[in-house]
């Protein structure tokens, strides 16, 4: 089968022809007929090698790719609670169970965490061996392509839920990619009002109209504090960083009114700097958001499964899976807003 794989310590991935070694997957583990996949911010970190996916060499060779959904095919020895036919989106966070955050019922604080596609085998493959526990079902009017969108809008529930939104919040978002794009849909949702924000990303800004968003702001059109007075008169209530850059992190402090949060939810590949006296003269708060809750993904499901056909325009690009190298180029690029993998689709168009 037809899998795109990181086979070395080194920036790169490869499609490979790969199979299992076992018939039946083994103890605790199913095996997923690969529907529809997107590719994450992390899959592009992962591929490029950059600074902090060091702890992916003693895994390697591993295939990526983590936001799926499909259909049971087969269950390994011990797995009572799947059953072939049924189909299921991954969560694909593992937790320890014997750290002092599992030991506590905190998961999200596990401290030897692991994640499908990242440590272990994922979905960008025709067929997927996960283990039970981070297969969830679907309901049948839940189509594949917005299952697979259910991980990355749970991670920004999650981010809405650290920032305390309520209704009337003044909220900035910065970075109008996936993430970015669904913490504004899921803020505006829970009645704030919302500005998202971007640099130099008109395509993004303009697929984020799609999802009914109306406050959006590019900074190579005018600065923050310009639009924060023409949206809500004056600084915000809420700040959440989604953009990965670190110069991102300062301005979204500076946007804060006193005794604002800000939530960090962007993955930063270089050390920020931000200006502790503002932080602590204003009282401000700040946050980290990474990987989500249970509450928060079954909170991304009911929210698929009502607001669905909005939520598709999160999906810009489709493409096959034997096209997965230009599919990654493409996420990178900077210019598509989510990127959905399709191992049963042959050829067809980006978009």
């Amino acid at each position: 089968m037809l899998a795109l794989r990181k086979t070395r310590p080194a920036t790169g991935a490869e499609l490979v022809e790969t199979g299992f070694a076992d018939r039946l997957p083994g103890p605790g583990m199913v095996e997923v007929a690969v529907s529809a996949a997107g590719i994450c911010g992390s899959d592009l970190h992962a591929v490029a090698w950059e600074s902090g996916y060091g702890f992916m060499a003693a895994h390697l060779p591993v295939t990526i790719g983590h936001e799926f959904a499909g259909t049971v095919t087969a269950v390994g020895a011990g797995v009572a609670d799947r059953s072939t036919g049924e189909r299921v989106v991954c969560w694909p966070t593992l937790t320890c169970g014997s750290c002092p955050g599992c030991v506590a019922g905190r998961p999200s604080a596990c401290e030897a965490r692991q994640i499908v596609g990242l440590h272990r085998d994922g979905g960008f493959a025709e067929r997927a061996r996960v283990p039970a526990s981070t297969l969830h079902p679907i309901p049948e009017a839940l189509a594949f392509e917005r299952a697979a969108l259910a991980e990355p809008l749970a991670i920004a529930v999650n981010a809405v839920d650290l920032a305390e939104i309520a209704p009337g919040d003044r909220v900035v978002v910065l970075g109008p990619g996936p993430i970015g794009a669904a913490c504004a849909v899921v803020a505006q949702d829970r009645g704030a009002e919302v500005l998202l924000v971007g640099l130099n990303d008109a395509p993004r800004l303009e697929a984020a109209g799609r999802l009914g968003l109306a406050r959006r702001h590019d900074l190579a059109d005018g600065t923050l504090d310009a639009a924060l007075t023409r949206a809500f008169g004056g600084r915000a209530d809420r700040v959440i960083e989604a953009s990965g850059a670190a110069a991102s992190v300062g301005q979204g402090l500076a946007a804060l009114r006193p005794e604002g949060l800000l939530v960090v939810a962007g993955i930063h590949a270089r050390p920020a700097e931000i200006d502790l006296a503002q932080l602590v003269r204003g009282k401000k708060q700040m946050r980290g958001a990474h990987d989500t809750t249970p509450a928060a993904f079954a909170a991304a499901l009911d929210l698929l499964t009502r607001e669905g056909p909005r939520l598709d325009a999160l999906i810009t690009h489709r493409l096959p899976l034997s096209r997965a190298l230009d599919a990654l180029e493409l996420a990178r690029g900077g210019t598509a807003m989510k990127v959905l993998l399709h191992p049963d689709m042959t050829e067809g168009p980006d978009e």
